[in-house]
C-alpha cells in the first residue's frame, strides 16, 4: 500500500468518525428535556434542538445559520441585553444564569430561564457559547416539587413514608420515625410486619391496591399496634392517605412505589367515640324512661329498664334482690338499715379492720400501764368498735334471690321470675356479695389464664368472661344487686361503663321499690 492510499484511508476513517460524532451529538441534543441553542464566536446559530423548536416554534432549518437572535427570536429592545449576557458567558468560567423574554414564531413573548457557558476547543480558545433554557413556570414547578419533597421529609407535621414496590420503607421522614418508635435509617428495607404487631394486613392491602389501581378517593383510618418486646403498646389510629408514584422519564407509567402520609388521630377518635357512646346511652335512658312510664306494673318497668340497658352494653343482665323482713310504713327505717343510710360511703371491711386495729393498739398501751388496766378514756372507743362488729354480725351475708334475668339463649325481653324465696347459690366472696357490702360497683374479668369454668363457678351464663355488679339502692336502703355480663367478643368493663350501670341500677331500684318487690 502506497503512502497516498494510506493517507486516503485515514482521511476516510476520520470523516466517518466525524459523521458518527455529529450524529451522536444530534441525537443527544434532540433527546434533551431542555431547549438548547449554540452560537459560534461570531454569533452565528450552530445548533437548535427539538425542545427549542417546541417552545419558540422556529424549526432547526429556520434557526441554524442566523446571526444572533435579534429581530426574530428576541425583540430589538431586548437584543442588546441578551448579547451582552452571552458575551459575558464567553469570557467567564462556569455557567451564567439569566432570565430572558424570547419571541415565539407567532409573535408571543415567553419568559425563559437560561444557563449559558462558553465552548472551548482543546487549546483553550473560545469557540462559541451554548445556552440551555426552559420556560420559567416549568422551572419553578420543578423547584417547588423539590422544595416540597425536602420539606415533607424533614419537618412536616405528618408522617411520610415512601414505600417501594416490594412494600418496604425506602424513605422515612422524622415525624414517621418518631411515630414508629425507631430511627429513620433503621426502618429502611424492613418488612412492615417487623414494625407493626396489628394492622399490618390492612396497611399492606391498601398499599397493594394503590400500586394496582391508584390513589383512593378519601383518607382511611387505620388502627395499628406497634411491635414491642418489652410491653404491649396501646392501639393507635393513623389517618392515612396514599399516593402512587410513577417515573416521569418512562413512556409508560411505571410505579416506583407509594407515598404513605399519616397522622395520629387516636385522641380525637377516642373522644369522638366516647361522645357518640354518651349520646347513645343518654338516648337509651330517655327511651327507657318513656317506655317504663307506660307500664302499669313497676316490676315490668324494671324489666324494661334492664332491656334498654343491654343494647350495645352487655350480653346478659341479672337482678338479685336481698331477702328482707316485711316492709315497714313509709318513712320508717330499720335499725340495721339506719346504719346503711348514714354510712353510704364507708367500706365495711376497711372500717371494721381499722376499729379492731385501734382497739388492739389501745389494749397494748393499757397493758403497759401500771396495774395492767386500760385507760379510762379508751372505754368508750372500745365500745364503739364493739358496736361496729355487732352491726356487721347482725347484717351478715345477704340472701340474694333472682328476680329478673335476660334470656341466656336466644335474644328476647327480660323475664320476671317467680318469687320462690330460694337464694341464688353464690359462693362467698362473689362479686355480687362484694357490691352489696361495699354499696358500689365491682368489675371482674376472667383473664387469659382463667379456667374454662370461670362463669359456671360464679353461677353466670356460659361464655361469660366479663362481669359488672352494681348495688341497687332506693330510699337509703340496699335492695339487691344488678349484674351485667359480657361475652369474649366485647371488651372488659371500664369506669365509664360502671357509671352508666349505676344510673340504670338506680332506675331499676326505684321501680322495684315502688313495686314492693324487696319484700319476698
Amino acid at each position: 500500500m502506497t503512502a497516498s492510499s494510506a493517507s486516503s484511508a485515514s482521511a476516510a476513517r476520520c470523516s466517518a468518525d466525524e459523521t458518527d460524532d455529529s450524529g451522536l451529538l444530534a441525537a443527544l441534543l434532540d433527546g434533551m428535556d431542555a431547549a438548547l441553542v449554540a452560537f459560534a464566536a461570531d454569533g452565528t446559530v450552530t445548533h437548535w434542538n427539538h425542545e427549542a423548536e417546541r417552545i419558540l416554534g422556529w424549526t432547526t432549518t429556520e434557526a441554524v445559520g442566523r446571526t444572533g437572535l435579534a429581530g426574530w427570536a428576541v425583540r430589538k429592545e431586548d437584543a442588546d441585553a441578551i448579547d451582552a449576557a452571552l458575551a459575558a458567558a464567553m469570557r467567564s468560567p462556569g455557567r451564567q444564569v439569566h432570565e430572558f423574554a424570547l419571541l415565539t414564531k407567532d409573535g408571543h413573548r415567553v419568559l425563559v430561564r437560561t444557563q449559558s457557558s462558553a465552548v472551548r476547543v482543546p487549546g483553550g480558545r473560545v469557540a462559541g457559547v451554548y445556552c440551555a433554557f426552559s420556560e420559567v413556570h416549568t422551572q419553578m414547578d420543578l423547584e417547588r416539587s423539590i422544595a416540597l419533597s425536602e420539606a415533607l421529609f424533614e419537618d412536616a407535621s405528618w408522617g411520610v413514608v415512601l414505600i417501594d414496590a416490594d412494600l418496604r420503607p425506602a424513605v422515612v421522614n422524622a415525624h414517621a420515625a418518631r411515630a414508629l418508635g425507631v430511627g429513620r435509617t433503621a426502618l429502611l428495607g424492613r418488612p412492615l410486619g417487623e414494625l407493626l404487631a396489628q394492622g399490618v394486613e390492612e396497611l399492606e392491602c391498601a398499599l397493594q391496591h394503590v400500586l394496582a389501581e391508584g390513589a383512593p378517593q378519601a383518607v382511611a383510618d387505620l388502627w395499628v399496634t406497634l411491635r414491642s418486646e418489652e410491653a404491649e403498646l396501646p392501639r393507635r389510629c393513623w389517618r392515612s392517605g396514599f399516593v402512587r408514584l410513577s417515573s416521569p422519564l418512562a413512556e409508560e407509567p411505571v410505579p416506583l412505589g407509594v407515598a404513605w402520609l399519616f397522622q395520629d388521630v387516636t385522641d380525637a377518635k377516642r373522644a369522638e367515640t366516647d361522645g357518640s357512646l354518651l349520646r347513645f346511652r343518654a338516648h337509651q335512658l330517655h327511651r327507657a324512661g318513656r317506655a317504663a312510664a307506660e307500664c302499669p306494673d313497676p316490676a315490668e318497668a324494671a324489666a324494661v329498664h334492664l332491656d334498654f340497658a343491654l343494647a350495645g352494653f352487655a350480653d346478659h343482665g341479672l337482678v338479685d334482690l336481698a331477702a328482707t323482713p316485711a316492709p315497714r310504713p313509709y318513712g320508717a327505717v330499720a335499725e340495721a338499715d339506719a346504719y346503711d343510710a348514714y354510712d353510704t360511703d364507708v367500706d365495711d371491711d376497711a372500717y371494721d379492720t381499722a376499729g379492731e386495729a385501734a382497739e388492739a393498739s389501745r389494749g397494748s398501751e393499757g397493758a403497759g400501764a401500771a396495774g395492767g388496766a386500760a385507760p379510762p378514756s379508751g372505754a368508750p372507743e372500745a365500745g364503739a368498735a364493739g358496736a361496729d362488729r355487732g352491726r356487721r354480725a347482725r347484717r351478715g351475708t345477704p340472701r340474694l334471690v333472682r328476680t329478673l334475668a335476660s334470656p341466656a339463649g336466644s335474644p328476647g325481653p327480660s323475664e320476671t321470675l317467680s318469687a320462690t324465696g330460694i337464694p341464688t347459690p353464690y359462693v362467698p366472696g362473689h362479686p355480687a356479695f362484694q357490691a352489696y357490702e361495699r354499696r358500689g360497683s365491682v368489675r371482674t374479668s376472667a383473664g387469659p389464664a382463667s379456667p374454662a369454668g370461670w362463669a359456671a363457678a360464679r353461677n353466670w351464663p356460659d361464655g361469660t368472661v366479663h362481669g359488672l355488679c352494681v348495688v341497687l339502692r332506693s330510699r337509703g336502703r340496699t335492695l339487691g344487686v344488678a349484674t351485667f355480663l359480657r361475652a369474649p367478643a366485647r371488651r372488659p368493663f371500664d369506669r365509664a361503663d360502671a357509671d352508666y350501670a349505676e344510673e340504670v341500677a338506680s332506675r331499676i331500684a326505684t321501680a322495684l321499690d315502688l313495686a314492693g318487690a324487696a319484700s319476698l
